[in-house]
């Protein structure tokens, strides 16, 4: 690869990496800071405004093979500029919502937004533009992105306390559209032509049953990160940390998933992604043991477990199907292995919720059984026996 090249490389990963970082902060993101102020302002309920959010993430699973399949005709500058156009729609139809009806409208705009720009539509424009090289960039962006969080929370709740509520919802509009549609359409290439299948075939055969496997896995996978995302300070109180103490650990996993990021960029990076994908299957239970056991003095260890775990999952969403698969095709292809995610994920908080009421820290068992479930599924993925030569040949 020439220095231009690199350099052209490193500037697309940054700003894809600036973008999903703001994209992510202005959707997934949002309701950890604003839900109750919304809920306030509305007159709704939060468990209302959680439902209508868990049923906007629904959108992603049935919009997902669609919007990866234009990908794979036409790359992904254009959905990706898109989604900015509609998250900011959405986020200014938030600001704008006066009850249950207009709130609900509003997520399913932004859902159908979070479906055309979060991680999955990056992972395969990129794919698009490097093919089988794309593994870097995908490990970037998620490096990048990682920090969603840390500048969505306090931006939208310094947002909230000078502008109110909706005045948070049209300051994210506003960046959707001031500084990601930009960013896209000028920084973003458009690829030298479509991947031709018969020009990418992998070397090794392709496994037989992979979809399938895939798709369990990722869906188990989803319902964990679902499930900590939504109860981690909680479940952490429940094993004896108190409140201050749950906090501080849960706020580890953040950091965890950087450092985990860095060490799949640094190290990892040189081996299958089977590989880093075992590795991540494995810390979740391991944290859960130690949190069960120890109880309290293990918060701050799960939390960082857990984190690694997730943060290596987030790479091997994007780079496990291109491994296997290679990347022709490979933008409709992860649509559907992550649909299940997609599910499980939305369906997560609730379900998960619903276990810790009944039987308290035992539902770390059922997240980590399906962790070690998603585990022992990659053992079952079979290779294609390569076809016999033509007789004569």
């Amino acid at each position: 690869m020439t220095a231009f090249r690199a350099t052209r490389k490193t500037l697309t990963v940054a700003a894809l990496g600036t973008t999903q970082t703001l994209a992510w902060a202005s959707s997934y993101y949002l309701p950890a800071i604003l839900a109750e102020p919304i809920a306030a302002g509305l007159h709704v309920s939060k468990s209302l405004f959680f439902g209508l959010f868990s049923a906007s993430l629904l959108l992603q699973a049935a919009l997902g093979p669609a919007i990866g399949r234009a990908i794979d005709r036409n790359g992904g500058r254009g959905v990706l500029m898109l989604s900015n156009l509609v998250l900011a729609a959405g986020l200014g139809w938030l600001g704008l919502a006066q009850g249950p009806i207009g709130l609900a409208g509003a997520w399913i705009v932004l859902g159908l937004g979070m479906a055309l720009g979060l991680y999955d539509p990056a992972f395969a424009a990129l794919t698009a533009l490097y093919g089988r090289e794309a593994r870097s960039a995908i490990t970037g962006i998620t490096l990048i992105a990682g920090f969603a969080s840390t500048v969505g929370w306090p931006l939208s709740a310094w947002l909230d306390g000078n502008f109110g509520w909706r005045g948070a919802c049209f300051g994210w509009a506003a960046l959707n559209l001031l500084v990601c549609l930009p960013i896209n359409r000028f920084l973003i290439p458009k690829p030298s032509a479509p991947i031709a299948p018969e020009a990418t075939q992998s070397a090794a055969p392709t496994p037989a049953n992979g979809m399938v496997v895939l798709g369990f896995v990722f869906g188990a996978v989803g319902f964990v990160t679902g499930a900590m995302a939504a109860h981690l300070p909680h479940l952490l109180e429940m094993a004896g940390a108190s409140t201050t103490a749950a906090i501080a650990a849960a706020a580890l996993m953040g950091p965890a998933q950087v450092v985990a990021r860095l060490f799949e960029f640094g190290v990892l990076k040189r081996l299958h992604p089977l590989v880093s994908t075992r590795i991540a299957l494995i810390l979740h239970p391991l944290g859960a043991a130690l949190l069960a056991t120890l109880g309290a003095p293990a918060a701050a260890a799960f939390a960082m477990l857990h984190g690694g775990g997730n943060g290596l999952l987030t790479i091997s969403r994007g780079t496990l199907p291109l491994a296997l698969y290679g990347p022709a095709g490979y933008g409709r292809r992860t649509g559907i292995i992550v649909a299940p995610a997609r599910v499980t994920t939305a369906a997560a908080p609730l379900l998960f919720g619903l276990l810790m009421t009944h039987i308290g820290l035992g539902a770390l068992w059922v997240s980590a059984g399906l962790s070690l479930a998603a585990l022992a599924a990659l053992a079952l993925l079979r290779v294609q026996p390569e076809a016999a030569p033509a007789p004569g040949n």
